[in-house]
């Protein structure tokens, strides 16, 4: 297994430097007091969430891929904004972060495919759908369709076959469309045929997923991603292979063969969650906190669309990063009577790892934190819009909680919320997809905030001049309102007894 490169080494050692400086102290004009019981939404700077938008989401920062020096670089940016804002290091050994480590697995560069006798080019017309150890040497067998499965006997040899469109195709509009087209298909597919005894399966890309392949093709390259630790996904089936169109002829030919020698290495990196807290104001209630959620990782570099290769990621996820540091200042010049603690998850794109390692793993007493108000992209869409997950059965686990956002929005932020992505039956799932989802499976109130999906998520256009800088700044006014009521209210909000997930 292959360790961290220097780079990322490096990373941390600058990283390191960073975690010795303290605290600066709160504003000294500051004319707001402890005894304060509204929140002081004046605090939240419009012009100060812009700069650090533009800053975290420019091309200099490279898209802060999860286990890369550039999310180590983020993260240490991060750190020095909690710092400059006043805000304690509440990560481990007193410094500002956690690191944890995370598992890359990928094919080998010097893995071959070949068709024929005639190599094909590793992620450029031919793709490995999981990584896995592959020695296949063996004829390949043409299908027409499914059915042909019946009239012969494929053990031992390659199946081919056009990749078939997935029943029921993905919800129209659905976010990455082509590639919950192709990962619905190459599931479908290789289910129907894993029961031959195939020594691999060929699947050709039909013109659907060759109308916008480049992310899809990306997300193979890079392999897969989880903690390290964690028991390895083993796929016991036939290796499944997807090919670009132009390479089927080939495949139709009598006696076509296929020869793979295809390695796996596995890499261990280091991500970082960003901890800070600001020490609440009552000596009853400053031992517990209101834990504020978001991630700071994106994509990082991937493929090109329309010329650009840098995924940004500025609503995805700097609007929450800066909207939290945001917070976090205004909480120390108006302290709350409860705590707040502000955790920038890592490696959040790569499976919420950061979250979960955090709720295994947390800084302060698991049962010190009241509720958990997370949020992922805040900045787009309709200017009078939102959602409130985690509002509604059964992704609702504590409806005080609720009532507090939703008074606070009542009173404050006045957004109309669409309830429909909160419900089981909404094709997205996105009550799945963000770093509150950890939480609230340890059982601590939990909810999520958000403006929803656009047409530039997980692309290189979601970038901060298309950011709604009045809504960003709303939106994070309306957390942090919410924020203030449960730091004020002295009855901690209780989770729903019979809350209950469905999945």
């Amino acid at each position: 297994m292959k360790k961290a490169p220097l780079l990322i080494l490096a990373g941390i050692a600058s990283m390191a430097a960073a975690c010795t400086q303290t605290p600066v102290t709160s504003p000294a004009n500051s004319t707001v007091t402890a005894e304060a019981t509204q929140p002081n939404l004046s605090l939240i700077s419009a012009d100060e969430l812009r700069e650090d938008l533009f800053t975290l989401s420019s091309d200099e920062m490279r898209g802060k891929r999860a286990g890369t020096e550039d999310e180590l670089r983020a993260a240490a940016w991060v750190a020095e904004q909690a710092r400059a804002a006043g805000l304690e290091p509440a990560g481990d050994d007193g410094t500002y972060f956690q690191f944890f480590p995370i598992k890359r697995t990928k094919v080998t560069d010097n893995s071959t495919v070949a068709i024929n006798g005639k190599p094909l080019i590793l992620w450029k017309n031919t793709w490995v759908t999981s990584p896995a150890e592959i020695n296949v040497n063996a004829p390949v067998v043409w299908l027409n369709s499914l059915a042909d499965t019946a009239r012969q006997n494929l053990q031992g040899k390659v199946v081919a076959m056009t990749l078939q469109a997935p029943s029921p195709l993905p919800a129209q509009g659905m976010s990455l469309w082509n590639y919950r087209y192709v990962a619905s298909a190459l599931r479908q597919q290789t289910n129907a045929l894993k029961n031959q005894k195939a020594a691999a399966i060929i699947l050709v890309t039909d013109k659907e997923a060759e109308s916008d392949f480049g992310f899809i093709g990306h997300v193979f390259e890079e392999g897969t991603y989880q903690l390290e630790g964690e028991a390895a996904r083993q796929n016991t089936n036939a290796p499944v292979l997807l090919v670009h169109s132009s390479v089927a002829p080939a495949l139709k030919q009598k006696n076509a063969k296929l020869k793979a020698d295809i390695g796996v290495d596995s890499f261990v990196y280091p991500s970082a969650n960003v901890v800070a807290r600001a020490p609440g104001s009552d000596p009853s209630l400053k031992d517990e906190h209101v834990l504020f959620s978001g991630h700071h990782d994106h994509d990082g570099i991937g493929a090109v669309v329309d010329g650009d290769s840098i995924y940004n990621g500025a609503d995805d996820n700097a609007t929450v990063t800066v909207a939290l540091i945001a917070i976090g200042k205004a909480w120390v010049q108006q302290p709350g009577k409860r705590s707040g603690l502000f955790v920038w998850h890592g490696a959040e794109e790569r499976g919420l790892l950061g979250s979960r390692w955090y709720v295994e793993h947390p800084t302060v007493p698991k049962e010190s934190i009241v509720a958990v108000l997370n949020a992922d992209m805040i900045g787009r869409n309709a200017p009078d819009s939102a959602a409130l997950l985690g509002s509604i059965p059964p992704h609702r686990n504590s409806t005080e909680l609720v009532d507090m956002a939703l008074n606070a929005n009542q009173e404050f932020t006045k957004f109309s919320l669409d309830t429909s992505w909160d419900e089981a039956s909404h094709p997205e799932g996105w009550y799945f997809r963000s770093d509150h989802l950890p939480y609230a499976r340890a059982g601590i109130p939990a909810i999520f905030f958000t403006t929803l999906l656009h047409p530039d998520y997980h692309t290189p256009r979601d970038e901060a001049e298309f950011i709604d800088i009045e809504k960003l700044t709303r939106m994070t006014r309306w957390m942090y309102a919410t924020g203030w009521a449960v730091s004020e209210t002295m009855k901690r909000p209780a989770t729903d007894p019979d809350a209950k997930l469905e999945r």
